[in-house]
């Protein structure tokens, strides 16, 4: 349990951890905007200088376009474990900016949240951590682990070749478990640790026809059309039951435990509900399976965009030389985005109509996670997210990627800890984004009871 006096710290610094959060939010680090590479730069720097002042030893280090931070602090005992933390100071594009009700890098408070881009994914979650070390030497002198930072700068791009990086720097980066603070609660009131994550494979899908763009009176049934090509290939990827209709694609997917099935149906979910926030029917999916089990422990195969042909305002009537599909294959524990990938491009190729040419071309690929359930760093967390919000945590999965978790258990041969303070209405690479304060401090909270309770563990 946290003492009285640290509790009264962070109760009475609560208007200066907010100032503070503001000022790291003014910066426009969108990792994907090379026109923002500059404020990309200024804001990791900002954030070395908050942690060099907690008397963390800190470097930058050059990484593709935005460095990535790595600050350690020890503790004085000598058989302390070390915790890993983890954040990302980059943040997605603001379009459509008329749709925002305030800018979305001037930080503005309302309605009991704080409303930037970045407010909740994750410059507001990252923060949470630091504010939990600077109240714990505050008030202790001491932390109760070691501790290494590892703030990126390019998360919201798929963190291209981070695996090279953790690598290449796996020696500073030696830890018992690693605290990752970018997911979300289950509903309000409802804190949740995610010990399961969807993989990925993202890939463009581009169907070819003639050389160039022809006129479709002239040239209208004498060519094949790219465009019906790739809509008569993106139309058999499913079947009837909503299942992908690609060989392979099951092969190694692993069933419900009983028990995960049940726990999930005693979640306060109204899958009607659900589907009136959305303003959908829930017909997608494989039929017959429960709205959780499709979207946390299917896989799935979904095209983003397509583009071809024609995109102007009024007609122009082509036959378009390409097009071009952006598909996103979500993966599930056991799955392997390698194979899923064969496995797609095997039945691109058996499948192509006649008369065009298609090819894959591979974007980004992450593997699924799983955490044991079972491991005393998993019980440390809910215990502090208990002693926080005074609720027991739901155990969930999630149906998005974040591969940060899966290169931190293969590479670096850590447990990954998914404790993270998000509502499912903060709005994540939305207009409006933000993050309710009392998440934000409540956090903090939690992220020093977590840190209490693993350091604990080697007594």
């Amino acid at each position: 349990m946290l003492s009285k006096e640290l509790l009264a710290y962070l109760q009475t610094n609560r208007r200066r951890h907010l100032g503070e959060l503001l000022e790291i939010l003014k910066f426009p680090s969108i990792s994907s905007q090379s026109q923002r590479n500059a404020e990309s730069l200024a804001c990791a720097e900002h954030l070395a200088e908050v942690v060099r002042k907690l008397g963390f030893d800190v470097k930058l280090h050059p990484w593709r376009t935005h460095p990535i931070l790595i600050a350690r602090r020890d503790c004085r005992r000598p058989d302390a474990p070390t915790v890993l933390l983890y954040g990302h100071y980059d943040v997605q594009p603001v379009d459509p900016l008329n749709l925002w009700d305030s800018p979305p890098f001037e930080p503005a408070v309302r309605d009991n949240s704080v409303y930037a881009r970045g407010a909740s994914d994750d410059k507001g979650q990252m923060y949470c951590q630091i504010k939990a070390i600077e109240a714990l030497l505050a008030v202790e002198g001491d932390l109760p682990v070691n501790v290494v930072l590892l703030a990126e700068g390019e998360e919201e791009i798929g963190s291209p070749d981070v695996e090279q990086f953790l690598t290449a720097n796996a020696g500073l980066l030696q830890a018992q478990c690693a605290l990752i603070s970018d997911s979300s609660f289950f509903a309000p009131g409802l804190p949740a640790i995610t010990y399961g994550l969807r993989g990925l494979g993202y890939l463009e899908l581009t169907v070819e026809g003639p050389k160039a763009d022809l006129h479709s009176g002239m040239h209208g049934g004498a060519v094949v059309n790219p465009l019906n090509g790739l809509a008569k290939l993106l139309a058999g990827m499913h079947d009837a039951q909503g299942r992908v209709a690609i060989e392979g694609f099951y092969d190694d997917v692993l069933p419900l435990e009983e028990r995960e099935r049940q726990n999930w149906r005693g979640l306060p979910f109204d899958e009607k509900r659900y589907a009136e926030e959305l303003g959908v029917e829930l017909a997608g999916g494989e039929k017959g399976l429960d709205v959780l089990v499709r979207r946390w422990a299917r896989p799935t195969l979904e095209c983003n965009g397509i583009v071809g042909g024609y995109q102007g305002e009024g007609s122009k009537t082509v036959i378009p030389a390409k097009a071009t599909a952006k598909i996103s294959m979500r993966l599930v524990n056991n799955q392997r985005p390698e194979k899923i990938v064969q496995c797609f491009q095997e039945h691109v190729r058996k499948n192509t109509p006649p008369g065009l040419r298609a090819s894959v071309a591979v974007s980004s690929m992450a593997r699924p996670v799983m955490i044991s359930l079972d491991s005393p760093y998993m019980r440390a967390a809910q215990g502090a997210l208990e002693e926080a919000f005074g609720t027991k945590p739901a155990l969930v999965r999630e149906g998005a990627s974040v591969p940060i978790t899966e290169l931190f258990q293969r590479v670096l041969k850590l447990e990954p800890l998914l404790m993270g303070f998000g509502l499912p209405d903060d709005g994540l690479h939305s207009p409006n984004e933000h993050f309710h304060l009392e998440q934000y401090y409540g956090g903090i909270v939690a992220i020093a009871a977590a840190l209490k309770n693993i350091g604990q563990l080697s007594r």
